[in-house]
């Protein structure tokens, strides 16, 4: 049995979907409050999610498919580059991390747009700070598997024959 094109599209955008639920769930539901590189990596997962939803309901041709893949490869490639970044900034020694920024909401009001987005996609200090983790992996290597998936699973999807 093959799963169709548009059926996979929609596992993709449940697996996004399910990506931002576990991570309202940690700010709101376990008070941990999101970090800029976290906040960067959600509206990653949900521009996947959103490629995929898209794709889904538009249903294309092999031209619509590869694009629609390809749009999410582009995210999620995004995506994964900041949570490696995040990852680096976990792991650097205490004395070498850098200072803690301004508030996003601060960050947006009071800077230009795109040192704003500069800023956001840099981290800072708050960004080090590992505040759970599972089977050893912080909650950005988590992250950084499940957008290789979604790399992989678009990848499939783009080349795969329907």
């Amino acid at each position: 049995m093959t799963v169709s094109i548009r059926t996979t599209f929609i596992l993709i955008f449940l697996g996004c979907t399910g990506l931002n639920l576990t991570a309202l769930y940690f700010q709101y539901g376990m008070d941990m409050h999101p970090c800029p590189l976290c906040i960067t990596q959600r509206i990653f997962v949900f521009a996947v999610g959103l490629c995929a939803l898209i794709a889904a309901i538009h249903n294309p041709a092999v031209l619509g498919r590869r694009l629609y893949s390809g749009l999410g490869v582009i995210a999620a490639g995004a995506g994964t580059s900041v949570s490696l970044r995040h990852l680096w900034l976990q792991s650097l020694p205490e004395d070498q991390v850098p200072a803690c920024g301004p508030g996003l909401s601060y960050m947006f009001e009071n800077f230009p747009l795109l040192e704003a987005v500069n800023l956001l996609l840099q981290g800072d200090g708050n960004c080090a700070e590992v505040s759970w983790s599972l089977l050893g992996l912080s909650m950005p290597a988590w992250v950084a598997i499940a957008f290789v998936g979604l790399i992989g699973l678009n990848l499939w999807q783009m080349w795969r024959r329907a």
